[in-house]
């Protein structure tokens, strides 16, 4: 099957923005998701993307504990990076910690908005910033994000990040569990949430959420489909067709596997094409 696809969540492999920062972190991506650290250089990872057919939405997640005007530069980096390369970037997800930075990030996020270099939207990381996203310190990122039109992205699931280490590196995962977005959609309805990453060990609450809250759709990164549980697998070819999409975690993961992995899961050329580009095209197009 010759077709396109819409990355809808990666990381930077630039030495400049890669997502893991030191040694034992770069050792622990090969222990958690069986790939070696590799930098790209800012043209030799959009020729990736290119060779893969792909267009894709960047998280440079590592930034939001750095001060704000540290945030700033890394903000401009990315766009001034995709600005050259708009082919294969779309856009890109901007994290923050509200316990850090309050008033000053929500407006550091309005501005990055205001660029229109391409996509901008929030990411939502309940578990590493130890705010749960129905928490209000996040209510300010949503009311701009409605305001903007802008869908925003709430992390759910097991997290690689801290996995294996010492207490889980201090994570809490019940942080990161759907009920938080639940209570995000119900309070907010005009909120797009995007729910990213399979929600195990709670994806059929997830599952559940998705058909009661018509503004909550489903991205599916940093899991190959062959580790997906049998009612997420059979969902995904019936009721959740239109509204499940696909994302990488480039560079933890790598197309060529994660797409072929997609390709042999037995699914319809016509659920294929929609999780693997369509509904991603139609969503963030909206």
């Amino acid at each position: 099957m010759d077709m396109k696809y819409f990355d809808c969540h990666s990381h930077w492999a630039t030495d400049k923005g890669y997502l893991f920062r030191t040694d034992a972190e770069r050792e622990q991506q090969n222990k958690i998701w069986k790939t070696k650290f590799e930098l790209f250089t800012e043209d030799s990872q959009a020729e990736y993307f290119r060779k893969n057919k792909v267009k894709t939405i960047l998280d440079i997640s590592w930034i939001k504990e750095l001060n704000i005007d540290q945030m700033k530069q890394y903000h401009d980096y990315v766009f001034d990076v995709q600005s050259k390369h708009r082919d294969v970037m779309f856009g890109q997800w901007l994290q923050f910690n509200p316990k850090t930075h309050g008033k000053e990030a929500v407006k550091e996020f309005q501005r990055c908005i205001e660029k229109n270099v391409g996509f901008v939207g929030l990411c939502v990381n309940g578990q590493v910033t130890g705010l749960p996203a129905n928490e209000p310190e996040w209510e300010p990122f949503y009311k701009a994000s409605i305001d903007a039109n802008s869908p925003v992205m709430i992390l759910t699931g097991l997290t690689g990040i801290g996995q294996g280490l010492p207490g889980g590196k201090g994570i809490v995962l019940d942080d990161g569990h759907p009920k938080y977005i639940d209570r995000v959609a119900a309070k907010f309805p005009k909120l797009r949430i995007l729910a990213a990453r399979p929600a195990w060990p709670w994806q059929d609450d997830m599952l559940a959420i998705l058909l009661h809250k018509p503004n909550v759709s489903y991205e599916l990164h940093g899991w190959g489909p062959k580790q997906f549980t049998p009612t997420l697998k059979k969902e995904i070819g019936k009721r959740m067709q239109d509204r499940v999409m696909f994302g990488c975690d480039f560079p933890v993961l790598r197309y060529e596997k994660v797409i072929e992995d997609w390709m042999s899961e037995g699914y319809s050329e016509e659920v294929v094409t929609k999780v693997l580009f369509q509904n991603a095209e139609n969503y963030f197009n909206n």
